[in-house]
């Protein structure tokens, strides 16, 4: 054995015995099954990528409108969001021990497993993203609460009332309707089984927001839209979804007591930009960082004021359209916290979090 040899031999065994960065084969994973969403999309392939471990977990918009884009969800949102979808359920119904049957298994991700766990509900996927498939679901399992498109439910009731398949569908369902505006003729064909259809509403990038027109966080603000004087934009924590709606006194199709109409959702544009004007913190740096991080993994562009004040009494900010007449947007609402901006504040929370407990790769150090 050569000395060249001796040596090398030694730093292997020092790097399998010693070593304390993971090897590939010990390196934390998080499968579809982890997540809860273990079911077949006809709109993804599955790949396996590096999320980062500050990351409760990565997910997509539903790509309804333009390309689908990841969503990066941190593990401080998630209190948020568990708690507006036990909400959500509650106000439709839902009894522990449930039987769910979700048509499109990315949904479950704005719920959270760790949601659906606690209240108590079991869910399935259909065997392959078809209204066959579906029809097969419903007639065998019998589900009480179904998760899905309406017009997709729509359709595959239709098609069952025509097979020939409508006496071995099941009676009394509640159904949560949420991906894309609710298909109000999805209506009265759901009202021949018994069904009770909901409008759920919200995005990936922040969960659930509102059911039947009833606010589900205590951070939602109705802002004035570019839209019209009858819309309002919806901001949570201060952040904008970038959707409007017409608000009515007369109330809601599914519940009379929700007073925003999701079903006649219009893009707001242009959109609304956020410009940080107060912050309970004493360092803008922190701010900036925040802004950054909500700019690439929620799709929001966060910007920090020049004059910005710092170690104020809570948060306070502003939404102004990203383009205006005269160039210089002027704020169209303010935001002011700590109620109505927490949202905001928990992702600045997460940067506080990542920056207190940061993991360092050896094999890549950034040097100022």
């Amino acid at each position: 054995m050569t000395e060249h040899t001796e040596k090398l031999n030694k730093l292997a065994q020092l790097v399998d015995l010693l070593g304390t960065a993971p090897t590939l084969e010990t390196m934390p994973r998080r499968a579809l099954s982890d997540k809860g969403i273990a079911g077949p999309t006809a709109a993804h392939v599955i790949e396996e990528v590096h999320t980062p471990y500050n990351f409760a977990y990565m997910t997509f918009t539903t790509g309804t409108t333009a390309f689908q884009n990841i969503v990066g969800v941190t593990y401080e949102e998630i209190e948020g969001r568990v708690a507006a979808s036990h909400k959500a359920l509650s106000l439709a119904g839902v009894q522990k021990g449930a039987r769910a049957l979700a048509t499109y298994a990315p949904l479950v991700t704005v719920y959270t497993q760790k949601s659906l766990l606690e209240y108590g509900l079991s869910w399935s996927f259909l065997k392959r993203s078809s209204r066959d498939a579906l029809l097969l679901a419903l007639c065998r399992d019998k589900p009480d609460v179904i998760i899905g498109e309406s017009s997709f439910l729509r359709v595959a009731l239709s098609d069952a009332v025509n097979l020939g398949f409508a006496d071995m569908l099941p009676r009394n369902c509640i159904v949560l309707c949420s991906g894309t505006a609710l298909d109000l003729d999805l209506l009265p064909v759901a009202a021949r089984f018994g069904w009770q259809v909901h409008d759920l509403y919200g995005c990936q990038e922040f969960g659930w927001l509102t059911l039947d027109g009833i606010p589900l966080r205590e951070d939602i603000t109705l802002v004035p839209s570019p839209r019209g004087e009858q819309y309002r934009e919806l901001v949570v924590g201060g952040l904008p979804t970038a959707d409007s709606f017409l608000v009515s006194g007369s109330g809601h199709l599914c519940n009379r007591e929700g007073t925003i109409l999701t079903y006649r959702r219009e893009r707001t544009q242009p959109e609304y930009e956020v410009f940080i004007r107060a912050t309970p913190y004493s360092d803008a740096a922190l701010l900036e960082r925040t802004a950054r991080s909500l700019l690439r993994i929620k799709g929001r562009v966060v910007k920090v004021r020049p004059d910005l004040t710092l170690n104020a009494p809570a948060t306070v900010l502003e939404l102004a359209p990203g383009v205006s007449k005269n160039g210089a947007p002027e704020p169209v609402a303010v935001i002011e916290g700590p109620e109505k901006t927490r949202l905001f504040d928990t992702f600045v929370t997460s940067v506080i979090h990542f920056k207190e407990t940061g993991k360092t790769d050896p094999t890549w150090v950034k040097k100022k």
